[in-house]
């Protein structure tokens, strides 16, 4: 059977995986540090090909049609079952 690829269907958020140059500024541009972000576990299946560590931040894009714009969301990679 075929591995299906969760990343391509149609209600996934795109989700890419900041530089540590990006992680830095993302942090001092919101005056916080990593362990007050939202988390998210290694082995989530939205994040699988992206070749992730625990303390990686992850971006997620989401588009929202009824305000017709790109809103931007940021995960801490945890360790998970």
């Amino acid at each position: 059977m075929d591995e299906i690829n969760i990343q391509k269907h149609i209600l996934v958020s795109e989700h890419t995986k900041l530089t540590d140059s990006e992680k830095k500024e993302l942090l001092e541009k919101f005056n916080i540090s990593l362990i007050q972000l939202p988390k998210i576990f290694k082995n989530d299946a939205a994040i699988k090909s992206l070749d992730v560590k625990v303390g990686d931040v992850i971006k997620i894009k989401r588009n929202s049609p009824t305000a017709g714009d790109e809103f931007y969301f940021y995960r801490l990679v945890i360790d998970g079952k």
